[in-house]
């Protein structure tokens, strides 16, 4: 694997790193939200989880087992909704622990993957292009919008 698809990688990894330092926050917290309004700690790790698992079973993993990747343009909004929904029925444990398993599943998938097949231009349902190092930047980019005014809340309430 190429020193770029290395740091990707790594910095595809910051959210796992992150999540499970966030593991002995008590429940309270996980279900403070950042601002008055504004979604829950725990609200914003199952919709990152959930991201990850839809990538994961519609791209990474056919990609994996040489399928057709059956990624489509969904509703964000309602996806979200749903991820919310979501958060508000499952344990925190539980959620932690698909966040690691998932994020873990796509990074392994695409180091098993050949340089080939990780540069390879994919078409989605759609007919939309799916390239994995775009993926990867687009979702580090995911992954700091939501990390970085967690750090902040989490350090200004002396959390972490």
């Amino acid at each position: 694997m190429n020193k770029e698809m290395e740091q990707l990688l790594q910095a595809f990894e910051e959210w796992t790193l992150f999540v499970k330092k966030m593991t002995h926050l008590e429940e309270k917290v996980w279900n403070s939200s950042l601002e008055e309004g504004k979604w829950t700690i725990k609200s914003i790790v199952s919709h990152m989880m959930l991201w990850d698992r839809y990538f994961y079973k519609e791209a990474i993993e056919k990609i994996a087992l040489h399928q057709p990747i059956t990624l489509k343009h969904i509703d964000f909004d309602e996806f979200n909704r749903k991820a919310v929904e979501y958060a508000n029925r499952t344990e925190k444990s539980e959620i932690v622990e698909k966040a690691v398993t998932y994020r873990h599943k796509i990074m392994n998938d695409i180091r098993g993957l050949s340089e080939e097949q990780i540069h390879h231009t994919y078409m989605d349902a759609e007919g939309n292009v799916f390239y994995i190092p775009q993926y990867l930047k687009d979702f580090i980019w995911h992954d700091q919008h939501h990390m970085e005014p967690m750090k902040k809340y989490l350090d200004g309430e002396g959390f972490l």
